[in-house]
């Protein structure tokens, strides 16, 4: 039976959302007194609403009791990152002792590695794929050559398939099982920035501690998208941002994982720093370091209050909504409808490259442009003059995401139909 592709399907499907009123929760770029069709918060998430009170309420509270904001008020700003574990820390699947909010990514990724890379003269090798995102290649090298080791040896990468962008699970795990004896550390995405491909964390992970080898994943385009137990799965560590999917505004401070089994360890080797120490005696301004026994004894300084507040309104609607199983309940509802419209209404004219099994993809798919008449950076930036914003990463992939929080599936009708008179006018 073809699919219904007519607006009112759109609409009809709408209608039936059980998430449909979240969507007024957020503010909706408008260009032109009408509102943009956002399909791009797995680059940066829309503003919650609730935003501005939260962080205003900080600012007020500056300018009213100033330090004594640390300790007063019925948010004080000394304990403020704790108000985000809870929340955070059921979207990842994980106990609240092994989930900090701290930092950015990349920093966050440094300081796992100084922990968790430890390489010795025989076991001193990182596995990462070979289209990771820049940032994390370069953090790996640079970690790679403050050791005194080579990136050239020291990096073994995971190639994308021959035929297709997709990294296999086989391939990852049969790489591990080859340099098992050389491999001090795994690191891996755990949604694919460039193809939306979600990795079997669990299976990579069994496989790497096999061989007692440290396993850490990037989840800055898994979080908030994909369901996550990194608890259950025995991942070492994970690190991600909060602005894309967790909607916490640009450059926002990220988030940090480390299972219970090390977060407990206070002698394991850490970049220290007096926000990480016991905060019974902190204050008492020793020259040692007494690490708290959770995520929390990685954390180097106090985090910026007004970044938190943004963060804490965001896992609020988070929790409203009632956590990652609703959402990934429309999620996978939103994105199969999003390919099916795909496919009936441009056919070969594009070419999906994230995985077609929806467990294996997270609400974004990538898309290229099969026509000699316009190219697809031309194909972006006429979406763009159409008020549909999406993302364009070369070398040929536009990236669309339509978020449950506040896309619909009429968003996804105008997408597509815009997509066609575009390709075929």
């Amino acid at each position: 039976m073809p699919l219904d592709t007519s607006i009112e399907h759109a609409r009809s499907l709408d209608a039936d959302d059980p998430l449909r009123t979240f969507r007024d929760r957020f503010w909706i770029p408008q260009s032109s007194g009408k509102q943009q069709t956002y399909l791009v918060g797995n680059s940066l998430g829309l503003q919650p609403k609730n935003v501005a009170a939260l962080v205003t309420e900080e600012l007020e509270k500056w300018q009213t009791l100033g330090v004594r904001g640390h300790f007063e008020s019925d948010r004080p700003w000394l304990p403020y990152h704790e108000l985000l574990t809870p929340t955070m820390a059921k979207i990842v699947g994980a106990q609240d002792d092994e989930v900090v909010v701290m930092n950015t990514l990349t920093v966050n990724l440094h300081l796992m590695m100084a922990t968790f890379y430890r390489p010795t003269k025989t076991r001193n090798k990182i596995l990462i794929e070979s289209h990771a995102f820049p940032s994390d290649f370069q953090a790996v090298e640079s970690q790679i050559q403050l050791h005194g080791f080579d990136p050239k040896e020291a990096i073994v990468t995971v190639p994308h398939g021959a035929e297709s962008d997709l990294l296999s699970d086989d391939a990852i795990c049969d790489l591990i099982e080859k340099h098992r004896d050389s491999l001090a550390l795994v690191l891996l995405p755990g949604v694919q920035y460039y193809t939306g491909q979600f990795l079997n964390l669990q299976r990579i992970t069994a496989t790497a501690h096999r061989y007692n080898i440290s396993v850490g994943f990037d989840l800055a385009h898994a979080v908030g998208n994909v369901p996550l137990q990194l608890h259950d799965w025995d991942v070492d560590f994970a690190v991600w941002c909060n602005y894309k999917y967790l909607n916490s505004g640009p450059g926002a401070v990220g988030g940090c994982f480390i299972h219970e089994r090390h977060a407990t360890d206070k002698s394991l080797p850490r970049m220290a720093g007096w926000w990480g120490h016991d905060k019974a005696s902190r204050f008492q301004m020793e020259n040692r370091f007494d690490p708290i026994p959770t995520a929390e004894g990685w954390q180097l300084s106090n985090p910026p209050i007004f970044s938190l507040a943004a963060i804490l309104a965001s896992l609020q609607v988070f929790d409203d909504a009632g956590g990652m199983g609703p959402l990934r309940e429309k999620s996978l509802k939103l994105t199969g409808y999003f390919e099916s419209m795909l496919k009936e209404s441009l056919g070969d004219r594009i070419n999906i490259i994230t995985p077609q099994t929806s467990s294996q993809r997270g609400c974004q798919l990538s898309i290229e442009i099969a026509t000699g008449d316009v190219q697809g950076k031309e194909i972006h930036k006429q979406l763009e003059e159409s008020g549909i914003d999406t993302d364009w990463r070369e070398p040929n992939v536009i990236r669309a995401a339509p978020v449950p929080l506040y896309n619909s599936f009429e968003d996804v009708h105008l997408f597509v139909m815009t997509l066609k008179q575009i390709v075929d006018p």
